[in-house]
């Protein structure tokens, strides 16, 4: 089957042209520039793939050509992104996964990473109870989780998997084995993050030369370790890379490289074991939907902060006549700041991995509440304080964490012919994870997603370490159905705690803008999750920045490591739209 499919559609050819040809940037408005409203017939279909990278766009369509479904494609797109984009994703890494029909059935799987069963609430805490400083922890297994995107993979296969699972690979295999294109983007990151990128002597074979240099943009780059990985599991199915002999490698890896504790030694340290990786289970969890605007939105539950928080900007805003105000009016960047700044104060206090603590997610987007929180904000003034809120079902006595700064990621969506749509957010957290590799692909540092401190004043926090954990995060992939219940909009991001407010972004841009969802997501980034608003540079904002302060923020100018995928169905078509900010594409079959 595998042979004769690669033969139909010369996938290694296809990838291998891919892979030495130039990259051109997909034709879109630049950042800040939103008057862009009509769609790009060019990127319309009944079928689309959007990915950060156009190779790993082009592996989805290759699959759908091939008459798999989305989720097919969507697993071919993650693998693709593995090797052309290891600093952001991978098998070494975890994500959410989220499905929606036409017929208006959505369904989610948490692929997140799990802390080993010995972790404690002390992980991060050095002998004297300090929390370690970051650059202490991430390079060491104890920022390591266990993987979960390929169970996640597997189980999403095995509902709704269409071509045999081997036949994924192919195109991941491929580039890996025969090549694949340096981008800009790619050496840029292995210049600028070096110390995990070159962390392990793997990395610096692969992705630097004899002078320690970063191999160059236009290089060609080949990872046979990584092809020899793929094609095992490719052959073996998902429960080789975690049972068996590679589970228990993977767990001596990351337990070598895992300090010792409070003078803790050999099991007692809480290192990952074999029995951690192979124990490892990809969950079907509850979407969390809610209605804006009489559109109905559809996200990634706990452990993701994503669907309540992009649901709690969104409603919040809801008696504003944001569609009056428009995206060049510093009126509307004000209330969105303060907006944000409500929601993720509820979302640093209430939000965790929902297995190990109530998370009051009825609360939390329980219309009634989020009106009264929006009416907090001032169409005039910024808020003077910001505290969370009291949403039913909470817990009283909780603390707020303090998780390091969230990075990395990637996002890609399919929709195939049938109308199905997968929206799927894929990461190692860090660029390059934790640095530390295995089998040609890096593991990822999501433990420093919990926070370092378990308790603050006698209080718990919520997203402390705990063993079989997993941390919270901001991944927010999203379904949207328009008011007759079709979905129109398929959206999500990354860039750490900056993609609830992305997602919130793109939505508001197609509903309220009226926008096309290319100008939707190049429209400029502000950022407000504290009492700081940090505003993208180079954009319109800039020219708004002192609107803003008079109205009583705080604002600096910041870089953010903004990138979002999306597809808007305008006219009973697909169109795709990758961020002009990033390397994207789109692809059709």
């Amino acid at each position: 089957m595998l042979r004769r499919i690669l033969s139909s559609l010369a996938i290694p050819l296809l990838l291998s042209a891919c892979s030495t040809a130039p990259l051109t940037p997909p034709a879109t408005a630049s950042a800040g520039d939103p008057s862009s409203t009509a769609p790009d017939v060019s990127d319309a279909g009944q079928a689309v793939v959007s990915a950060a990278d156009p190779r790993a766009a082009e592996a989805g369509a290759a699959i759908l050509r091939a008459g798999g479904s989305a989720t097919d494609a969507a697993i071919a797109t993650m693998l693709a992104l593995n090797v052309v984009e290891p600093q952001s994703s991978g098998i070494g890494g975890g994500g959410f996964y989220v499905r929606g029909t036409a017929e208006g059935e959505v369904e989610t799987i948490d692929g997140r990473e799990t802390a080993p069963a010995g972790a404690d609430p002390q992980w991060f805490l050095d002998e004297s109870g300090t929390p370690l400083p970051f650059p202490e922890a991430v390079l060491t297994g104890l920022s390591i989780g266990v993987p979960g995107n390929l169970r996640l993979a597997a189980l999403a296969h095995e509902k709704h998997g269409q071509l045999p699972w081997a036949d994924l690979f192919a195109p991941a295999i491929t580039l890996a084995r025969d090549g694949f294109t340096v981008t800009p983007r790619l050496h840029g990151y292995l210049e600028r993050v070096k110390d995990r990128a070159a962390n392990d002597p793997a990395g610096v074979a692969l992705y630097y030369q004899a002078d320690g240099s970063a191999i160059p943009a236009g290089s060609t780059l080949r990872n046979p370790d990584l092809a020899e990985t793929l094609t095992r599991i490719a052959q073996a199915g998902a429960d080789s890379f975690y049972e068996g002999p590679h589970g228990q490698a993977l767990a001596e890896k990351i337990a070598s490289v895992t300090p010792r504790r409070l003078g803790e030694a050999g099991a007692e340290s809480g290192a990952m074991v074999a029995a951690d990786i192979a124990g490892y289970e990809a969950k079907a969890r509850t979407p969390v939907c809610g209605t804006y605007r009489l559109y109905r939105i559809c996200g990634m539950g706990p452990p993701s902060s994503g669907a309540t928080t992009v649901y709690a900007v969104l409603k919040q805003l809801e008696r504003f006549d944001l569609a009056a105000m428009g995206p060049n009016s510093p009126v509307f960047w004000h209330v969105f700041a303060d907006s944000q700044r409500i929601a993720y104060a509820d979302r640093e206090l209430y939000l965790a991995d929902s297995d190990f603590v109530d998370v009051p997610v009825a609360g939390l987007t329980d219309a009634n509440y989020l009106t009264r929180r929006g009416l907090l904000i001032d169409p005039k003034h910024a808020l003077t304080k910001v505290e969370a809120g009291h949403p039913a079902g909470a817990a009283i006595s909780r603390a707020d964490g303090d998780e390091p700064v969230e990075n990395g990621t990637s996002h890609f969506v399919v929709i195939d012919d049938d109308g199905n749509a997968v929206s799927y957010t894929s990461t190692v957290e860090g660029p390059f994870g934790s640095g530390h590799m295995f089998g040609g692909f890096f593991l990822n540092n999501e433990l420093t997603d919990f926070s370092f401190s378990p308790e603050k004043d006698g209080k718990s926090v919520a997203n402390r370490v705990e063993g079989g954990k997993r941390p919270r995060s901001s991944m927010s992939p999203s379904v949207v159905y328009d008011p007759q219940g079709k979905m129109v909009l398929v959206v999500g991001a990354a860039g750490g705690g900056t993609i609830p407010v992305q997602v919130a972004k793109a939505i508001i841009g197609v509903i309220d803008f009226n926008l096309s969802v290319e100008s939707a997501i190049a429209l400029p980034g502000l950022y407000a999750p504290g009492d700081t608003v940090y505003i993208e540079p180079g954009t319109a904002l800039t020219a708004m920045q002192a609107d803003l302060e008079a109205m009583g923020h705080t604002v600096a100018a910041r870089s953010m490591p903004f990138k979002a995928n999306a597809a808007q169905r305008v006219d009973g078509e697909w169109v795709g739209a990758a961020d002009p900010r990033s390397e994207g594409a789109v692809a059709h079959p």
